[in-house]
């Protein structure tokens, strides 16, 4: 099989949107003991999907960066919190965003459990909330525009493999 996942150049990550390049991602997603997901609202000044509620944080990797790394350091820069991650799976996809983007991403997909509290940046993040995965499976089927196009097209995947 082919790869789809080998680096081939750096550019910004507003230029691979504007232009549907296809990028790696990653997004982290935890739960606490209790089995609830962590979400974010993400602030209104973000440049796409703004004030849409979405996993615990998402981010793509810097120049020399390894997927683990890029995602341990956005959950402690967005959401103050520190835990083991486990890698999942990785996930290719494409989707139109608002403002004219694209999302062109292989997104790997990464778990963490905690009951720790979050701190929140307020420069990322505008709320956040946990949930079960019953309620947000409902919430996401009834308002599917409150939720960013990635956790909608992840949350059945991810929640096979977590349960």
């Amino acid at each position: 099989m082919k790869t789809i996942d080998n680096v081939t150049g750096i550019l910004s990550k507003v230029e691979a949107h504007e232009k549907g390049i296809l990028h790696r991602a990653i997004s982290v997603f935890i739960k606490n003991s209790k089995g609830e997901w962590l979400l974010q609202q993400r602030q209104a000044h973000k440049y796409h999907s703004a004030m849409q509620w979405s996993n615990a944080c998402c981010t793509h990797p810097l120049k020399d960066e390894t997927n683990i790394e890029a995602a341990n350091r956005r959950l402690h820069e967005e959401m103050g919190l520190v835990t083991s991650l486990n890698h999942l799976f990785r996930f290719k996809y494409r989707a139109e965003l608002d403002n004219e983007l694209i999302e062109n991403e292989v997104d790997h997909i990464f778990i963490g459990v905690t009951d720790d509290r979050s701190i929140l940046n307020a420069e990322e993040v505008a709320d956040y909330r946990y949930a079960s995965p019953h309620d947000l499976q409902k919430e996401i089927h009834d308002n599917p525009e409150n939720f960013t196009v990635w956790l909608r097209l992840l949350f059945d995947k991810v929640r096979a493999e977590i349960e």
